[in-house]
């Protein structure tokens, strides 16, 4: 088939570099799997841009002209066969309200920074995601809340970790970044520093739900049961639980061409008192230098930090050339599985090419077109894990 024939059989959102990535393409788009669900929950506009994003194959970008990417969460995708309409519209409305935020500080010339800050709010403030409101429990049924938030620009970044009393610790993180010389607070300093500050408090039982606590109940029960040699992983949470994985994050990249990265947690369900996880940790769970990638992350915490997940994309891509599909899908797919962990990432490179290569089951993410184009992904059929 000759190339100019190849074209006028593809959609006209298909972006081709190459014959071989036009091919690609054609196959992706001939293979795309939407849960037909989907048609009953998302607004019109969405549903027909949901059915006509086709996801990249390994190393390939999964979409461009993006400015600006949201995650709820890697590991944590639903199970359309047991997912209301109504749970699916909640999930996809809170993703798509998250980008919405963060469409209207880019529409009025804000920066990426401003921008990931405000779709992260959002997040935080709806307990469905694990971060803020919807926050896990902790072994000692406390809360214990981590973010991060980096400008590409010139790579400043703040963050806070294990903070008890803030509402919305990614504002928090932000105001480290531009009012103090640290990086990062922890702790009870942390949350006084948010309160001089003027950033709203609030009293641990905000963050509680009837949900997270019935998973902290189920962790704790499957942690007797491996105690008492009826199986199970300690601490790991309940089956189908979202505790190991379960972050929110952003990237944005402005009209200024100036990258950001924000991550919020409430950790892992079940963790020990004081545990501290990549989300806070820059160039872990979060990354953005201008030239190469805006990065957040999501997926066992631990392993993130001992692969140094995000700042590696952004090496590979400075130092190998290599593109951001190809550095992202070479750190979350190759690497990191090695060190016994999975998990995913939502990157954005300074072109606006984007991709979400994951190796858990799924991942709950959207992205914004810079021609207002909101996608979200919430199946596994919509999100397959890459291999």
């Amino acid at each position: 088939m000759r190339l100019r024939s190849l074209r006028r059989r593809l959609p006209s959102r298909v972006r081709m570099t190459t014959v071989f990535a036009a091919a690609v393409a054609l196959t992706a788009s001939l293979t795309s799997a939407v849960p037909s669900s989907a048609g009953t929950s998302a607004p019109a506009a969405e549903r027909v841009a949901a059915r006509s994003a086709e996801r990249g194959g390994p190393g390939q970008p999964e979409a461009h002209d993006v400015v600006l990417a949201v995650h709820g969460g890697a590991g944590t995708a639903l199970d359309p066969d047991h997912t209301s309409p109504t749970e699916e519209r909640a999930y996809r409305a809170g993703l798509t309200d998250a980008l919405r935020a963060g469409q209207r500080v880019l529409r009025r010339g804000g920066d990426s920074v401003a921008a990931v800050e405000a779709a992260v709010r959002v997040l935080e403030d709806n307990e469905l995601f694990n971060a803020g409101k919807g926050a896990v429990f902790t072994a000692d049924a406390g809360h214990e809340l981590d973010a991060s938030i980096m400008r590409g620009s010139d790579q400043a970044a703040g963050a806070v970790a294990g903070v008890r009393s803030v509402r919305n610790p990614i504002s928090a993180a932000r105001l480290v970044m531009d009012r103090t010389r640290h990086v990062l607070l922890a702790g009870e300093g942390a949350d006084d520093f948010a309160a001089r500050a003027g950033l709203p408090t609030v009293t641990q039982d905000y963050y509680w739900t009837q949900r997270r606590w019935d998973q902290l109940m189920a962790a704790k029960e499957k942690e007797r049961g491996a105690r008492d040699g009826r199986g199970g992983d300690e601490g790991a949470g309940a089956k189908g639980a979202d505790s190991p994985k379960g972050t929110v994050g952003a990237v944005a990249l402005d009209g200024r061409r100036h990258l950001a990265a924000a991550t919020s947690t409430g950790g892992m369900t079940n963790k020990m008192p004081g545990r501290v996880g990549d989300s806070p940790l820059i160039g872990a769970g979060t990354y953005a230098k201008d030239g190469t990638v805006a990065a957040s992350a999501t997926g066992h915490g631990e392993v993130f930090i001992r692969g140094a997940a995000t700042a590696t994309i952004a090496h590979l891509m400075e130092y190998s050339r290599l593109g951001v599909a190809q550095a992202a899908h070479q750190v979350l797919i190759k690497q990191l599985p090695q060190l016994g962990g999975d998990g995913g990432v939502i990157a954005l490179d300074g072109k606006g090419t984007f991709d979400a290569p994951h190796s858990s089951p799924g991942m709950l993410y959207g992205y914004l077109t810079r021609d207002g184009r909101i996608i979200t992904k919430i199946f596994p059929s919509e999100s397959p894990a890459n291999e």
